[in-house]
């Protein structure tokens, strides 16, 4: 039974299993046969720490890492753990005016970047926003649009105009002494912020969510007891890093049970039935779409799984036929994770040892030393079993806030500490918690959190929109997707593959609408509010009267 939850840093997590058990595998990249022991990583990350020392980033300091799971992603994130900096983990599919809104948001002082994706340059990007980097000595970046940015690294042995690289860092670490890195150290507190994620949350632009140590530490640590983690354990993780699902549900389970981190710098399903096979790994993290793809990838057959025993199928909904066959071809006995990154982002979670019924049909208990409530949205009464509400949690786990939005925090976390999810759900009488819907009308695409606003705001910049709305559309393979229901000004002939091409490369890939519909008007209250509820439905009847195949 777990009684208490720890005060231990992420930093002193780390130098704890550096120091009891120093030659066990920590960080393993199968793929091209990396390894890292808790000791030679942790000295990795001291001499990182002291890289960013000597490029002035400082106890407080925000450091964006947008990057995919690139080996030293890690390394990055401990290291500014370890001198009381803050990461900032950015979505590695923004695009320009994303990246340019996030880094003046968060006041990025130091932005780390990889390569980037297959459908956009992250050097590109930064060099557009940054045209001073190609004429600015490294260390004194001086730009009016982004005053508090001074450095960008990349992640890799490349060198670009204007930014360090990996190597550079490491070696301008060597004139910071170690006297400096302990005292920064030392000053670093549980309490602590050390992790900002973007987010929608429930209203508005992305913001800034303020994570502390204690914050994810203690909740990676109750989600791998809920699953039986223990040091010998070998968890495969394909998930990005930037979301909570990679950083924390797989990452801080890993650093609190002392066990063996495989990671798949992207997510392909061949390098991953590869890494469990060679690995022998236990445990397997997804979101419903990568559980498909490995199931149906044609060389399934070919790899050993029987070495796997759990893991965690999340981010949207999960069909209890995949996780029939999840647990019977993949032999893991597969738990669900309900929550936000506002709540770090734990609230429920299902046990390895619940009925399976119960773990394919809700999400399961709340996390211990956490209150999780089904309030009236009206009244605030809290509800009954069986009777729906919004699903509310207050403990350990809900964030320290919005940065620089306290209007918002407000909005979202009550008077009695009860952070608002703005789901609806019911608890049943064993105590399990099921959702039933949302109050907001965020959309959920492959675990990615998409706000209509945002999207809505850029298309209305479109030549020959009148008015725009977006909603979610019912997805077998995504759980949802963008739907953008337009009414043109007169005479305009805009179509649907213009529409796409204007988001093409400015917004990311999983924002663009699937589906773009021409509409006359919305469907209005008596006092002329648009019912955006009603426009799922007017959508998919419009797809079929077309002859569109929702899929």
């Amino acid at each position: 039974m777990i009684t208490e939850l720890s005060d231990r840093t992420l930093g002193q997590w780390l130098e704890h299993w550096s120091e009891t058990s120093p030659d066990k595998e920590y960080l393993v990249y199968s793929d091209r046969n990396l390894r890292f022991t808790w000791k030679t990583f942790n000295k990795r990350v001291d001499d990182m720490a002291k890289g960013l020392i000597s490029i002035g980033c400082l106890r407080g300091t925000h450091i964006g890492i947008w990057a995919t799971n690139v080996p030293d992603w890690l390394t990055f994130l401990y290291a500014s753990a370890k001198i009381g900096a803050v990461a900032v983990t950015v979505n590695t599919s923004y695009k320009q005016n994303e990246i340019e809104y996030l880094i003046q948001d968060a006041d990025i002082h130091t932005l780390c970047i990889s390569e980037g994706v297959f459908d956009g340059s992250y050097v590109d990007m930064v060099n557009t926003m940054l045209p001073e980097l190609k004429t600015t000595q490294r260390g004194y970046l001086t730009s009016s649009r982004f005053p508090v940015l001074k450095n960008v690294v990349f992640i890799g042995q490349e060198k670009f105009r204007g930014m360090y690289n990996t190597s550079e860092l490491l070696l301008l670490g060597q004139n910071v002494s170690n006297h400096k890195l302990n005292e920064l150290k030392n000053q670093v507190s549980c309490h602590d912020a050390v992790n900002m994620q973007y987010t929608s949350g429930t209203t508005g632009f992305p913001k800034g969510v303020m994570l502390t140590h204690y914050n994810i530490a203690n909740n990676g640590f109750l989600t791998g007891e809920h699953m039986h983690f223990t040091s010998g354990d070998k968890l495969l993780v394909c998930v990005p890093l930037f979301h909570c699902f990679g950083v924390v549900l797989a990452t801080m389970n890993v650093l609190t049970h002392g066990c063996t981190q495989v990671m798949v710098e992207r997510f392909d399903p061949l390098p991953v039935l590869a890494s469990i096979h060679k690995e022998r790994c236990t445990a397997l993290y997804g979101v419903p779409t990568m559980f498909i793809a490995e199931l149906n990838h044609p060389m399934f057959n070919m790899f050993d799984l029987t070495c796997l025993r759990t893991g965690i199928m999340a981010g949207s909904l999960c069909p209890v036929e995949l996780m029939k066959q999840v647990n019977e071809r993949m032999y893991i006995e597969i738990t669900s994770v309900y929550g936000l990154t506002e709540t770090s982002p734990g609230m429920t979670h299902t046990r390895i040892d619940d009925p399976f019924d119960v773990r394919c049909t809700t999400v399961g208990r709340p996390f211990e030393f956490t209150e999780v409530a089904v309030i009236d949205p009206e009244t605030g009464e809290h509800l009954a079993d069986g009777v729906q509400g919004e699903i509310c949690c207050r403990g350990y786990n809900v964030m320290k806030g919005y940065y620089k939005n306290q209007q918002a925090t407000d909005e979202i976390i009550d008077n009695d500490g009860f952070l608002h999810s703005g789901d609806l759900g019911i608890r049943d009488t064993n105590g399990n918690y099921v959702i039933t819907g949302r109050i907001k009308d965020m959309i959920i695409r492959g675990g990615e959190n998409i706000y209509p606003r945002e999207i809505e705001e850029f298309l209305f910049h479109l030549e020959g929109v009148k008015d725009v709305q977006v909603a979610g559309i019912p997805s077998e393979k995504y759980g949802e997707e963008v739907c953008a229901f337009i009414i043109l000004h007169e005479n305009s002939n805009l179509s649907e593959e213009e529409v796409r091409e204007y988001c093409r490369g400015k917004i990311a890939r999983h924002k663009t609408p699937k589906y773009v519909l021409f509409v006359d008007a919305y469907p209005l209250t008596g006092s002329g509010k648009i019912q955006k509820f009603k426009l799922k439905d007017i959508g998919l009847k419009m797809l079929e009267e077309r002859g569109t195949e929702v899929i």
